[in-house]
């Protein structure tokens, strides 16, 4: 005699599905930032440290064309005449928009590396733009 047993009992399993990663919801840098730790204002006062090291860069390259621009006016064939106009109207407005673009890509940089410190590399939005 065979016994009739009742067929087992079927489970159903639930969890996150195959090849899903569980993240934690901050990373940790982010986290020492969120909640003012002295790890955190130590990342912060580091970028704060670097974009006013770009500013001052620029300033002093600013200083610097526009202190020597009456240095070149004292030459005795450039002081007088159109070439001064040229000068001022033309040759110092390309130098300004250069050191501009250098510290706007140098804070662009600054930024992106600490958003490189402070995200999970698995949300990294895409590759960074080479140095």
């Amino acid at each position: 005699m065979a016994e009739h047993q009742p067929p087992p009992r079927r489970e159903t399993v639930t969890g996150v599905p195959r090849g899903t990663r569980r993240r934690p919801p901050h990373t940790p840098a982010r986290s020492e930032i969120s909640e003012q730790t002295t790890l955190g204002a130590t990342y912060v006062r580091a970028l704060m440290r670097s974009q006013l090291r770009a500013g001052l860069g620029a300033l002093a390259a600013l200083v610097l064309l526009v202190a020597t621009l009456p240095l070149v006016f004292l030459l005795p064939r450039v002081g007088s005449g159109p070439l001064v106009w040229v000068v001022l109207g033309l040759l110092v407005y390309p130098v300004m928009w250069l050191i501009a673009r250098w510290y706007v890509t140098r804070a662009e940089r600054n930024e992106a590396d600490f958003t490189g410190l402070v995200t999970d590399p698995a949300e990294a939005p895409g590759p960074r733009r080479p140095r």
